[in-house]
């Protein structure tokens, strides 16, 4: 793989944001896709419609608003899980996902087959160094 893991995780947000506005009819907000070790996460966040926070304001409109998207992304999965594979080179094992009537954000999880984070380290990218346990590498 000749692209850097910045470019990988771009592809995978944009392929991601395509995807809610083909099939959805609007896109999110903002999405940010991360790479960690063999799981690529992704958040996205504004995904709701203006229909959608009005309805999230009672504890049936959330449920509703759950069993919909869920339902939705279920139907479009393999769309989604295409796209991951292609980009990243990798079998998709497992997709989790959830999302929040609250903030109206998405959490989009894939479980890879391989370590696709190993791939970037050994093309010469660096791989930030924790200083000592539980302390945050320097930004």
């Amino acid at each position: 793989m000749n692209k850097t893991k910045g470019q990988v995780e771009a592809e995978i947000s944009n392929a991601l944001i395509q995807f809610e506005k083909d099939y959805k009819g609007r896109g999110p907000e903002e999405t940010k896709t991360i790479i960690v070790e063999d799981m690529v996460l992704v958040r996205l966040k504004g995904v709701l419609t203006p229909a959608e926070r009005q309805l999230a304001k009672n504890p049936e409109g959330m449920n509703l608003i759950k069993k919909v998207r869920s339902n939705l992304l279920e139907q479009g999965k393999g769309m989604i899980i295409d796209a991951v594979e292609k980009i990243t080179g990798l079998k998709v094992l497992t997709l989790h996902t959830d999302i929040s009537t609250k903030t109206g954000e998405r959490v989009i999880i894939f479980s890879l087959n391989k370590n696709l984070e190993a791939k970037f380290v050994k093309a010469g990218e660096s791989a930030p160094i924790a200083k000592k346990s539980g302390e945050c590498p320097d930004p």
